[in-house]
């Protein structure tokens, strides 16, 4: 994250995916209304004019997308996939006793607000860096905010989230929740992912689970994108938000106990790897 910039990375995370909506058969993975969601939301808080927005609605870009797709094979799609996994963890977690849903490094995703007319029981809430948030913010106040749906404004680089969460009166740690870390914890340097599952065990109630993603450790000990990881992660780098955590696929069980969770491989989406990104869930 550039210091007091909006997230590049999110913002081009959203308009991917209103590219994928014309892709043809993505329209089969991708969750329901959230192609019109994003471009609503891009456009409402400023953060892509309507014309950019119309062009990457468009088959055009698609070409372009693959064009790129070359440096970390898979990922195009991969973006679609990931957002449906998360959303099919949060229906299910609702439909097993949830009352709670944080989602860390929300950026311009929609689930919040799409779910939360839907789910009025629930309390949804998202947590992000201050100048992303402010962003999205107001693009939420002009599409219609939802009264179980809160947005945080703040630093995990800074703040810790049980210090964060403690100041939020709506919110219950002992209630059962879901936690995505959905495209996160490869940007958080060590040892603050550990860090993370730590404090996401002190701020939920039991049966709760996170579902998240993460980048696998290569033989030489960086995040491993492939035959052009070194090109990739200069990239990032040069960009202002590299990828500064990893983990061996294997390695995650031990991992995740030590901060009080148990990995789920058996739980949906969690033995397949999409583009770059494993799949993950934990529960406590």
């Amino acid at each position: 994250m550039r210091k007091d910039k909006p997230s590049k990375t999110a913002r081009k995370v959203a308009l991917n995916i209103v590219t994928l909506g014309v892709k043809p058969g993505m329209d089969k993975v991708l969750p329901p209304g959230i192609i019109e969601a994003t471009e609503e939301l891009l456009i409402a808080s400023g953060a892509a004019r309507a014309t950019e927005v119309s062009l990457y609605h468009s088959r055009k870009m698609i070409s372009v997308h693959a064009a790129f797709d070359w440096m970390m094979p898979g990922q195009f799609e991969a973006f679609g996939y990931r957002k449906a996994f998360c959303e099919h963890q949060v229906r299910e977690g609702i439909g097993a006793g949830a009352t709670q849903v944080l989602v860390l490094g929300a950026g311009y995703d929609t689930l919040g607000w799409r779910l939360a007319p839907q789910f009025t029981g629930v309390n949804f809430f998202e947590i992000d860096h201050p100048a992303t948030s402010r962003i999205k913010a107001r693009g939420i106040e002009r599409m219609g905010g939802k009264d179980n749906l809160h947005l945080l404004a703040e630093d995990l680089g800074k703040r810790k989230l049980l210090d964060i969460l403690s100041d939020v009166e709506s919110w219950d740690q002992t209630a059962q929740t879901i936690i995505i870390a959905e495209g996160l914890l490869m940007y958080l340097p060590p040892p603050a992912p550990r860090e993370l599952f730590d404090q996401c065990a002190a701020i939920a109630g039991t049966r709760s689970r996170i579902a998240f993603t993460y980048i696998g450790t290569g033989a030489d000990g960086r995040p491993d994108v492939g035959r052009w990881t070194g090109l990739v992660l200069w990239i990032l780098r040069a960009g202002g938000e590299p990828w500064l955590w990893s983990i061996r696929p294997e390695e995650l069980g031990g991992f995740l106990e030590e901060s009080g969770w148990t990995n789920a491989p058996e739980l949906v989406g969690t033995k397949d790897k999409h583009g770059v990104e494993f799949f993950g869930i934990a529960v406590k």
